[in-house]
């Protein structure tokens, strides 16, 4: 995906099993979708936490935090309840998001760790991509999202 394309709708299971679209997602701000290779291993709860702890930061610029994996709905709720996240966690099971996103890896390979930070219009705003460092996905989609609140040209 390029950014300042448009991200095409989608609707996948929540970890209570609940369907979420992109477009109902939007509807309450700008949405910060990342992508995480495995849920309950050690870099993807450093990175889940981290967008966790950032809450009040995300909150101020009216953006919320989505998680996606192919992990099922039930892990998905286990990753939740351990690290009491509280925000979405998708389930891309048939990593058909992913591959329209770009963050799928050939054949039965975990997920690229790829986070896209996506405007109330689908508008691809940024992708962050970093396999080691968790938290400039968070640290990034919130310097984006501050320059979109602010009005600064060029976001």
């Amino acid at each position: 995906m390029n950014v300042g394309t448009k991200v095409s709708d989608f609707t996948a299971p929540d970890q209570a099993g609940e369907q979420r679209s992109l477009s109902s997602l939007l509807a309450n701000g700008p949405v910060v979708l990342f992508f995480y290779p495995k849920a309950m291993t050690s870099g993807c709860t450093a990175e889940s936490c981290h967008l966790r702890d950032l809450g009040s930061e995300f909150e101020a610029v009216g953006a919320q935090r989505v998680g996606i994996s192919a992990d099922s709905p039930e892990k998905q709720a286990k990753f939740d309840q351990k690290n009491t996240l509280g925000y979405p966690l998708l389930s891309d099971a048939d990593r058909a998001i992913a591959k329209e996103l770009g963050a799928k890896r050939p054949g039965p390979l975990w997920n690229k760790r790829s986070t896209f930070v996506i405007d109330t219009d689908r508008t691809l705003l940024a992708e962050i991509s970093s396999e080691t460092n968790m938290n400039t996905h968070a640290d990034e989609a919130l310097e984006v999202l501050r320059k979109r609140s602010s009005g600064t040209p060029g976001t």
